[in-house]
């Protein structure tokens, strides 16, 4: 028997107060460990989405423009490293943004009249809305199919919808948003999702200079620091709470030596904050950690797949090689 609409709207309500529940448990969660620290997950809004897109057309964030050089310029060798020996297969995209880059691999596999079908996963669910209305202009015969969710929760989903053959991409760098050791973790969970022969096309920010890389996370029209703080007035919409945005700065570094690039909102004064029932001190200076963004070296590259259980096969780069997108094979 079909719900009726009474039974819709409320499986509604309860979806949107679960992912309601959800933020708030690792908000509070996050601000009560020391050092306090957010998901920078949480940043993907409406409006966060929106401050991305301005940070993606930033002089300084290089990474955005040294993906597309590779998408666009190199379509043709991406599209058949990743469809090589098949027939047909699903192409799966974690943290799918506005999939300006994924478009120019999706129009050059329709022209060959590949069979495959595309799955965007996002966190946000105003990125899925988006795509499910802009591609198919841009696309008319694209099998489409937007999936809002965590990645591995909406993976496994995907992997159930067939059992064909599975291309994953993550693109923009996403892997370089958890520390070093996470990555291998993440890299070892995905493969677990995957089918040996399944592939996976990874962007990944290669170590260059300092000045560089620092400049890209800290821009001199403050979007960043907006983009950061967004999150605050996100937590202020959603959560109940009173944080006074001119009272957080924002502040970014980057080590060298690790490749770590860090984000920090900071306490400008002694300053207390509630959120629903909980109330938290901030001192004077205090940072709150939001965002790591790492770069990699190619021997780290290299030991990132032996060790998670996949065989390189290809890798390309912008002109400057500041960026790469690898091509592996699970194992």
């Amino acid at each position: 028997m079909n719900k009726n609409i009474s039974d819709l709207m409320d499986d509604l309500f309860e979806a949107a107060n679960t992912k309601t529940a959800l933020f708030y448990n690792d908000v509070i969660k996050g601000l009560r460990e020391n050092p306090k620290h957010l998901d920078s997950k949480y940043f993907y809004d409406a409006a966060g989405d929106k401050l991305f897109r301005e940070i993606m057309n930033c002089p300084e964030y290089y990474l955005t423009r040294a993906e597309l050089e590779i998408f666009s310029e190199k379509t043709v060798e991406l599209a058949a490293a990743l469809s090589r020996d098949r027939d047909s297969f699903d192409l799966i995209e974690l943290g799918a943004g506005d999939a300006t880059k994924s478009t120019y691999l999706l129009k050059e596999l329709s022209g060959q009249q590949m069979d495959f079908r595309y799955i965007p996963i996002d966190i946000s669910a105003n990125v899925i809305e988006n795509l499910n209305e802009s591609l198919p202009k841009v696309l008319p015969r694209l099998k489409l199919t937007g999936l809002n969710g965590e990645y591995f929760e909406m993976l496994e989903k995907a992997t159930s919808l067939s059992n064909r053959p599975k291309v994953v991409l993550f693109l923009g760098s996403n892997i370089g948003n958890m520390p070093v050791d996470r990555v291998t973790e993440f890299c070892k969970k995905l493969r677990k999702h995957l089918s040996k022969g399944d592939r996976l096309l990874m962007g990944m920010d290669i170590k260059k200079n300092p000045k560089t890389i620092l400049a890209a996370y800290n821009d001199k029209s403050g979007i960043t620091k907006r983009f950061n703080l967004n999150l605050l007035e996100r937590i202020n919409r959603e959560l109940n709470s009173n944080f006074i945005i001119s009272r957080f700065d924002h502040y970014a570094t980057y080590d060298p030596e690790s490749g770590a690039c860090k984000s920090y909102l900071i306490s400008l004064d002694n300053q207390t904050v509630q959120i629903g029932e909980e109330v938290f001190h901030f001192a004077e200076n205090e940072p709150i950690f939001m965002e790591i963004s790492q770069k990699f070296s190619f021997e780290q590259i290299q030991d990132l797949a032996d060790k998670s259980g996949f065989k390189f096969i290809d890798q390309l780069f912008d002109s400057k090689k500041w960026f790469t997108d690898v091509i592996w094979s699970a194992e």
